[in-house]
């Protein structure tokens, strides 16, 4: 006698196609409940990839702009249910709280629809390297020193998303790409170049005391695999500009996938999506401790 279906899964049939299998997915910074999450494109991603692990590595929900001012549309709810229907499908999801939505970090250790909350973790890839799994947040002196001046920051970003939207609108009708205000300005303006070199500094130095081979982070909206002092830095991106995630095949090859860019890879991604490949470093010294810990398949710190 069949299985009675559950009525979310239901509601799926015939919309998940899943047309790449990894064995990790990455992502971070989906800023729901802000206009500025591209909560359709996320969704699509969601469905169109398959894996053994999901890592959402903070930012998920925006509780900063929730508190000035709610917006919650179905869309935000659709990619909501698609994560837990994930986790109820045998995907092990583990969610890591990032500043906007710190109001989870009071839950870290408690598992909820499948998703467990853990302050940080360390998976190890399928060809052995460590990798730490961290917001980020920690480790930026803006949010630590600051914290007005990082909601000042916030404001700003916020205004400025609203003002590329409305380009974006125009840029559109005349028959022109999506472009990016605020990914153009980070590269152009020297301080904030300045501000992600010496966040990536900070969180690489950090891993490398941990004794991981790399580290994985969100928080700075900016996609990039790169060696920093013998440790491989990993920033899957965000679902606000960038439209980007970090994946582990299963020989533990490390790949960004850009769903922002108009290229496409034929036969493994569906049009609108781009992959970046992995410069893997030389593996940095790891203590006795953690050399044993990497035989283990997985483990993760709470």
């Amino acid at each position: 006698m069949p299985t009675p279906q559950d009525p979310h899964d239901a509601a799926d049939t015939g919309t998940d196609r899943p047309t790449l299998s990894v064995r990790t997915v990455w992502i971070s910074d989906l800023h729901l409940g802000t206009p500025g999450c591209q909560a359709k494109a996320l969704l699509d991603f969601l469905r169109d990839v398959e894996c053994e692990t999901l890592y959402l590595v903070g930012d998920i929900i925006d509780g900063w702009q929730l508190r000035r001012s709610w917006y919650w549309p179905q869309a935000h709810n659709d990619v909501v249910q698609k994560l837990l229907r994930k986790a109820r499908k045998g995907t092990r999801v583990v969610f890591i709280p990032g500043n906007h939505d710190e109001f989870a970090r009071k839950y870290v250790t408690h598992n909820f629809g499948g998703v467990d909350v853990l302050d940080e973790a360390m998976h190890v890839t399928a060809d052995g390297k460590r990798l730490w799994i961290t917001h980020g947040d920690l480790y930026d002196g803006v949010i630590q020193c600051a914290r007005w001046l990082a909601i000042a920051g916030d404001l700003a970003y916020e205004f400025t998303l609203k003002v590329n939207r409305w380009f974006n609108r125009i840029r559109a009708k005349c028959g022109l790409p999506y472009w990016s205000l605020s990914r153009y300005l980070k590269h152009k303006v020297k301080r904030a170049v300045s501000y992600i070199n010496e966040f990536e500094n900070a969180v690489a130095r950090e891993a490398k005391k941990r004794g991981a081979h790399g580290v994985v982070c969100g928080h700075i909206h900016h996609a990039e695999i790169r060696e920093i002092d013998g440790v491989l830095y990993c920033n899957d991106g965000d679902w606000v500009e960038s439209l980007t995630a970090l994946v582990e095949h299963f020989d533990g090859r490390l790949e960004i996938i850009d769903r922002g860019d108009e290229a496409a890879l034929p036969g493994m991604l569906p049009a609108g999506s781009k992959v970046r490949p992995a410069a893997l470093p030389v593996p940095v010294p790891v203590p006795a401790a953690a050399a044993a810990a990497a035989a283990e398949p997985e483990s993760m710190l709470s």
